[in-house]
């Protein structure tokens, strides 16, 4: 089979995701994705034709994530050089080359000759003089504002989203009002909330939001809940990091 022939080097480690239709390629001691990558992909609504763009894409992880979606084509925007290489042997791995292209460059000098349907970011959450960097180059650029800050990834989004295009993001909670400051900068309005709670009886650490440039009220959904009091996943959280994807209405 196909993919017993992956070739993976010393430092890094082969993950299978959504029941084995995903494999991921990362490395063991650099950047490594979280649940806010799933969760993302899941909240991402999608049609057969659209054109996506992905801010940031660390290891291609929400892009790959997305490929059970119908979509067109994403362009997968990665600054790091050794995150772009390895997003692009994880598009290949998948066998997703047609789908999807990886580009190394800088967010914030990315000039495309067309406009997109849908734009998505897992961007940096901490800001460049907060917490501790660490000692991994990958991981610090990919968790604090080194390269880029939200205002970065809200102005690039305003920038490249067609008039009626969407745009889908997740972001901590502590960090709301820069996230809301820097939307409306950008001409951005937030169409829809969605609050993650790790168990029922905590509060939200992170939300999901949609974007829209067409000014409206935001309308926020029930919220999702991780886990159970045992700790175990809830059967929503399960469908979702199984990538039994619900794709909504629209």
């Amino acid at each position: 089979m196909w993919m017993m022939k992956v070739k993976k080097n010393d430092d890094e480690t082969l993950d299978s995701f959504y029941r084995g239709r995903i494999l991921v390629l990362q490395k063991k001691n650099g950047y490594r994705f979280a649940i806010d990558a799933p969760l993302l992909a899941d909240f991402i609504r999608t049609r057969p034709s659209d054109e996506i763009l992905d801010l940031g894409a660390g290891n291609g992880i929400v892009a790959l994530l997305l490929s059970i979606k119908p979509f067109g084509h994403i362009t997968a925007v990665e600054i790091q050089g050794t995150l772009a290489d390895l997003a692009l042997r994880n598009v290949r791995l998948n066998r997703l080359g047609n789908k999807i292209a990886v580009i190394k460059e800088d967010l914030r000098k990315f000039r495309p000759t067309k406009k997109y349907d849908v734009i998505f970011s897992n961007p940096p959450y901490i800001r460049k003089t907060s917490g501790f960097l660490s000692v991994s180059v990958e991981k610090a650029v990919a968790k604090h504002e080194l390269k880029c800050d939200i205002y970065d990834v809200m102005r690039t989004t305003g920038d490249l989203l067609k008039k009626d295009g969407r745009a889908y993001f997740i972001y901590p909670v502590l960090r709301k009002d820069d996230f809301l400051k820097a939307a409306q900068n950008a001409g951005l309005s937030v169409c829809v909330f969605r609050f993650v709670h790790p168990r029922k009886d905590e509060a939200a650490n992170l939300f999901l939001t949609e974007c829209g440039l067409a000014l409206g009220e935001a309308r926020t959904l029930p919220p999702l809940v991780l886990h159970d009091e045992r700790g175990a996943y809830l059967p929503e959280a399960r469908d979702i990091f199984e990538g039994r994807t619900r794709d909504p209405a629209f």
